[in-house]
């Protein structure tokens, strides 16, 4: 798949400059992509022998294997699925990794006021966004599945990773978490295999290491949230950092002339609105992918204000406008480094704060 059409189905795609003649750069990247975690994945090196770099590649693979094995909700064996089998009526021990991303689950819901929930699972269900089919709820269903959701209702204790639930009828859910800690430890494991310039690509959560063949940064395209165009801008990312956009395109339901976004606001019951599309830059893949989630909950105004208030990340948010004319917020210290596309100038607006 080339980077231009990865771009129709994720937040950011890769933009790869052109591959000079192997007689000039016989280093050059390489692209393998992959099916893992129930989505596409594409892990990118700078190799002068693909075949030889294969097995290195591979090892991402291997990774959001194991991730998916712990933490996925889609089977009843995995470890996520154990828990919320057993957490309303014993204590459950985590495996480590999954204790760590419930204990960075329940900081964030703390830090974002509620926008991000994992125990959101019976609305996600509700809407079919989670088991299918996609549909509204009725007010009834939807508000006994409103009634299920709360981070409160969890216990857990960090030094001994127990977990309990306050119930049975909790459930916790790490989709909106766990690609982007998957990416960090691919990327992890590309480094301590010796990899020195690589992009891990999960779904559109990014992270970066070194750079291509003759430039000093990876250029991303940032999705236009309309589908118009495979992308309305382009950001720079370094190595170490990291990058992933959440939107309202990726998953949805419609009924009745209304479109119905799957990024559920855990406060209220109903999928969020205001925001189209977040993208989230940070030293962090984790970071960027826990993040993205609750900005978009928390709307225009006050994801302007947590991103300011924070330096572990920085944001560029889409705001839709009554005119046609979105408005492209861009965070100060990143405004360098992002560039709209020509051909999207009539329909995007750039404000920097």
């Amino acid at each position: 798949m080339t980077a231009r059409s990865w771009g129709l189905l994720v937040g950011v795609a890769l933009v790869l400059p052109a591959v000079a003649a192997a007689a000039d750069a016989p280093r050059r990247a390489v692209t393998y992509p992959m099916r893992t975690m129930g989505t596409y994945a594409n892990v990118t090196l700078v190799t002068a022998d693909s075949a030889a770099d294969a097995p290195r590649a591979a090892l991402a693979k291997h990774v959001f294997a194991r991730v998916d094995s712990l933490m996925t909700n889609w089977t009843a064996i995995s470890e996520v699925a154990r828990a919320n089998r057993l957490a309303g009526h014993e204590t459950v021990t985590l495996h480590p990794e999954v204790a760590t991303v419930v204990d960075s689950s329940l900081q964030l819901w703390r830090q974002s006021g509620g926008a991000f929930d994992f125990t959101v699972e019976p609305l996600i269900r509700a809407w079919g966004f989670l088991g299918g089919p996609r549909r509204v709820p009725s007010p009834d269903e939807a508000r006994r599945a409103a009634a299920r959701v709360g981070s409160q209702r969890v216990t857990f204790d960090r030094a001994t990773r127990a977990l309990r639930f306050e119930s049975d009828s909790v459930r916790i859910d790490l989709g909106g978490i766990a690609k982007g800690y998957a990416v960090e430890m691919a990327m992890r494991a590309l480094r301590d295999a010796g990899v020195g310039d690589a992009l891990v690509d999960l779904t559109g959560n990014m992270a970066a290491l070194g750079s291509p063949v003759g430039k000093q940064y990876w250029t991303i395209g940032v999705r236009d949230p309309h589908d118009r165009t495979p992308y309305f801008a382009r950001l720079r990312l370094h190595s170490g950092e990291a990058i992933s956009t959440s939107g309202k395109y990726e998953q949805f339901v419609a009924q009745d002339g209304m479109t119905y976004g799957h990024i559920m606001d855990p406060r209220t019951g109903r999928p969020a609105d205001g925001l189209i599309s977040v993208t989230v830059i940070s030293g962090s893949a984790f970071t960027c992918d826990a993040w993205d989630t609750p900005l978009f909950v928390l709307g225009v105004h006050e994801a302007r204000e947590k991103a300011k208030s924070r330096a572990d990340f920085s944001v560029v948010l889409v705001q839709p406008g009554a005119d046609g004319v979105d408005t492209v917020w861009v965070e100060s210290d990143i405004a360098d480094r992002f560039t709209l596309e020509p051909a999207a100038a009539s329909r995007f607006r750039v404000v920097v704060f």
